[in-house]
């Protein structure tokens, strides 16, 4: 059996495509912080205060209620037209941002935002829903990060373009068109993405649970031809199928159903507060603006390379390993750094500074190999696929506000108590360790439809191990040979 299957090239294909509306997300995020501060943007803004800044960046987080956008379109019209009409709906709001003139620049700055921030939320869902959904149960950690590979290049992307547009400003008209620019870009992957997204297949769970059996039969035989046999694959199947049937049976297709049904409120409170705490364990950079863009651009790229290593450790650690681990970086990340503030404050010393700026690094790379990505991953899995979508986008929710808050305490924390604030976010690290240890049983090799047992087990015993027959990788077998095989 060769190494590299036609299913392995398939799904790195699709959900490296896929990682491209990940890509939109994390552009939007990195070009902000260049466009707020540019002289034409400011210039075309008018009277821009602090406070209207400050509206600009948090009314984005208005898009959260794609929380009862997005799942409607992933649900009833798939995960491919829910990213779709996602990418479609970043593109309308892009466009009103860089045309954003005259008396009502202000005002089509607020409008685009919101509209970009309602497609992000649908394409932040989405994205990792399909890569989940597609993925054989042994390798689907390394798929959904794929999602988070994406955010961080389109992160990095964004702090790169806003500081080679600083150095674009030799004529007034450079002033006035260049910020327009490094907005405009996003809008060449979103013509990508959007395009292409017709021709892809759709996840066999959204077809069976839509009754589109035949259809999902050749999806999930496209997505698993040479991995596995075609008896393996008509028994995962059939597995889908009587898991979808055995939920709809039980009338768990509504929002309150995620409430009121104890099974599934456990998963939405664990992948909520996952997210919440993902956002809370974030700190910033404190630097000059060009500075500030380059130190991104560097910590960007740099987190690309953790987060692709971070693909080969998911499925082989587990989440919580990853997740307990990311947060020690974190951590101890924040304390050099408070400790070299109260040792050498005011920045009296170089070395300490620099020494700070490479903790800092330390500290995002952690979040690379931790949060950032798992987060994801553990969300877009440990529901079932009749309210998949829906309770990924509630506890994506979690995220937003938790970023919500950690913008008003940061620069709050940096004007009172100054480096201080560090140790307040290495001791909001620290406590997440105990938290995922106690609270989230381990879901790796688990197939999707097996998440029933393990949570109906955690309500009971939370953070036990599980049966080793199950915690094992489910990876393709050999069909000759009948073992596993090491691709």
């Amino acid at each position: 059996m060769a190494l590299v299957t036609k299913a392995d090239v398939r799904l790195h294909l699709l959900c490296i495509f896929f990682a491209i509306g990940s890509f939109v997300w994390g552009y939007n995020v990195g070009i902000l912080s260049s466009v707020l501060v540019h002289p034409g943007f400011v210039k075309a803004m008018g009277h821009l205060t602090p406070s209207r800044k400050g509206v600009i960046t948090a009314i984005y987080y208005l898009g959260t209620c794609y929380v009862f956008i997005s799942h409607p379109a992933s649900d009833l019209f798939g995960r491919r037209y829910a990213a779709l009409a996602g990418i479609f709906t970043v593109a309308v709001g892009n466009a009103f941002e860089c045309g954003a003139t005259g008396s009502g620049a202000y005002a089509m700055m607020i409008v685009g935002r919101i509209i970009s921030g309602i497609g992000v939320g649908m394409l932040s869902t989405s994205v990792p829903l399909y890569q989940s959904e597609v993925a054989p149960a042994g390798k689907r950690g390394k798929y959904v990060v794929l999602n988070h590979v994406g955010f961080v290049a389109g992160l990095a992307a964004g702090f790169w373009v806003g500081y080679a547009v600083t150095f674009w400003n030799a004529t007034e008209h450079d002033v006035y068109v260049s910020w327009r620019v490094s907005l405009a870009v996003i809008q060449i992957p979103c013509f990508i993405f959007g395009a292409g997204l017709p021709f892809l297949p759709e996840t066999p769970r959204w077809l069976i649970e839509h009754g589109h059996f035949e259809q999902a039969q050749k999806s999930l035989h496209w997505l698993r031809e040479g991995s596995f046999s075609e008896t393996e694959v008509d028994a995962e199947l059939a597995h889908i199928r009587e898991n979808v049937e055995a939920h709809r049976a039980a009338g768990e297709a509504t929002w309150l159903s995620l409430f009121r049904d104890r099974n599934l409120f456990e998963r939405l409170w664990r992948a909520s507060l996952l997210q919440f705490m993902a956002q809370m364990c974030v700190a910033k950079l404190g630097l000059p603006t060009r500075v500030t863009l380059m130190a991104g651009g560097i910590e960007s790229t740099l987190k690309i390379g953790m987060t692709v290593i971070e693909m080969f450790l998911i499925d082989r650690l587990g989440r919580r390993v990853t997740l307990t681990a990311g947060c020690v970086a974190m951590g101890f990340g924040m304390l050099i750094n408070g400790v070299l503030g109260q040792v050498y404050p005011d920045n009296t010393n170089s070395a300490a500074d620099v020494a700070c700026i490479v903790f800092i690094f330390i500290y995002a790379l952690g979040y690379s190999m931790g949060f950032g990505p798992a987060a994801w991953v553990y969300g877009s899995e440990i529901f079932p696929t009749s309210v998949r979508a829906r309770g990924l986008n509630f506890s994506a929710s979690g995220g937003a506000i938790g970023s919500i808050v950690v913008a008003q305490v940061w620069p709050v924390g940096i004007d009172t108590i100054g480096s201080n604030i560090y140790f307040f976010f290495m001791a909001v690290n620290f406590v997440c360790i105990p938290i995922i240890i106690i609270f989230y049983p381990e879901t790796k090799g688990r197939p999707l439809e097996d998440m029933d047992s393990l949570f109906n087990k955690g309500i009971s015993g939370v953070g036990e191990d599980v049966d080793e027959e199950h915690s094992e990788p489910v990876l393709p077998k050999d069909t000759n040979t009948g073992r596993a095989s090491q691709s």
